[in-house]
């Protein structure tokens, strides 16, 4: 099975920045997964942050574009969501995702206005 784990969630104040780490485990993940994020707010519908393929290719929802940028090294099996001004409507849990269908168990992240 595959395993995915998130780290560096945590409050801040609206026009701050945060970075969240994704690192996945277990004997079936590869380069081959797509890997990326995305988040849920309470009462919110699931929202789509952005994806990164083994070779960099990488898609955003509109929302974030410009704001958040998704990176990965291979070599260490990691993602990062790094977030820029981030705003009150940000706050929500974020879930690292493969397009294999895995989820981890989400970070929270809280921006204060």
């Amino acid at each position: 099975q595959v395993k995915l784990t998130e780290s560096g969630g945590g409050s801040v104040q609206a026009g701050g920045s945060l970075r969240l780490t994704c690192v996945a485990s277990g004997p079936f993940f590869n380069d081959a997964y797509v890997m990326g994020w995305r988040r849920q707010a309470p009462g919110k519908a699931r929202e789509f942050i952005g994806s990164i393929a083994s070779n960099g290719a990488h898609h955003y929802g509109d929302s974030v574009k410009g704001r958040f940028t998704i990176s990965r090294i291979n070599a260490n099996n990691t993602i990062y969501l790094q977030m820029n001004n981030l705003q009150p409507e940000d706050t929500a849990i974020y879930y690292c995702i493969t397009d294999g269908g895995v989820s981890g168990q989400g970070t929270q992240v809280t921006v204060s206005s």
